[in-house]
């Protein structure tokens, strides 16, 4: 068991919950406890496993949130929160969460389709390929990641499951297809085009789009999803499918001065991929250029209407 000098935030939130919270709520709704949900979903480092001492400075510290339905919600959520906000938030050394400016809404009580709408616009699991599509992978990310440490109910994991389950097929396809398109363009093309032409800011701009491409490319390959940008490379090395592969040339470009050598690390983030494609089953390209492999992963898509549409279309 970590001390509280390294103690990790999930871990730090998770016993706060068992040690601290259970027991009295417990004493005071024994009747209800079977009609919540516990855990800690959504924005924060923590929720990743990422944070570190740096993560300290602000939104952070011991939390939990509690999910009940819209009917318990009106029944028993306005003294439940109340409860839990008297609760000492002095525990293993820490003194609360430093709520930032724009750390409001981490804690506490949400009805379950509240909770999911905040993240995915939505109260449900999406239920048509267009609702699919209109969800940003970002946005599926965080509200799939933390932990449930509890919930007998179900209306909260059924609804994660669906999500963590991953895009369907085809609007996997069609997102592959698209980044396929935009890695090319921009790492395999414009990248070199850009610094011949002594354009160094397209040339950055160039090779940013380029990593974040063949990123989300590595993430959808692993029926995943990308986080928010400042997790998205550190993300890949946990990725069972090319991950630490992916991070390792990914690390090598953005540490890699502007030039040939750059260029040819591109090359070989693109060849990776390339070769995901094709062990996948999603091209039977055999160029070197993302680009050509595109129209193959397209074409795996069976709705006619995604099929149809251009494949630079996202």
């Amino acid at each position: 068991m970590n001390s509280p000098a390294d103690i990790k935030g999930m871990e730090l939130c998770r016993r706060y919950y068992r040690e601290a919270c259970l027991p009295v709520i417990q004493n005071e709704f024994p009747d209800k406890l079977s009609r919540m949900a516990f855990g800690l979903v959504g924005d924060g480092s923590e929720c990743y496993g990422f944070d570190d001492m740096i993560s300290r400075d602000h939104d952070f510290g011991p939390r939990i949130q509690v999910w009940l339905t819209a009917e318990d919600y009106k029944d028993f959520g306005e003294p439940l929160q109340e409860l839990i906000g008297s609760l000492s938030k002095s525990f293993l050394g820490f003194e609360g969460v430093n709520t930032s400016e724009y750390g409001e809404g981490r804690e506490g009580v949400f009805t379950v389709g509240g909770f999911y709408t905040r993240f995915i616009g939505m109260p449900r699991a999406p239920e048509t390929l267009r609702e699919w599509r209109l969800l940003p992978e970002v946005n599926l990310s965080i509200a799939t990641n933390g932990e449930v440490w509890s919930d007998p109910p179900g209306e909260f994991s059924g609804i994660r499951a669906v999500l963590k389950a991953g895009y369907p097929a085809d609007v996997r396809h069609k997102k592959l297809a698209a980044r396929a398109m935009k890695a090319a363009q921009s790492g395999q093309y414009n990248y070199s085009r850009s610094l011949r032409r002594k354009e160094s800011v397209a040339a950055a701009m160039a090779k940013a789009e380029f990593m974040e491409s063949a990123c989300s490319m590595i993430y959808l390959l692993n029926d995943s999803y990308r986080p928010f940008y400042k997790w998205m490379h550190r993300g890949l090395s946990a990725l069972p499918f090319l991950g630490q592969e992916a991070y390792r040339l990914i690390k090598r470009l953005a540490e890699t001065p502007d030039g040939a050598d750059a260029a040819q690390t591109i090359e070989e983030i693109s060849a990776l991929i390339i070769s995901g494609l094709r062990e996948k089953g999603l091209t039977g390209s055999n160029s070197d250029f993302l680009l050509d492999h595109a129209p193959y992963i397209q074409r795996e898509i069976k709705d006619p209407y995604l099929r149809g549409l251009p494949v630079f279309a996202e």
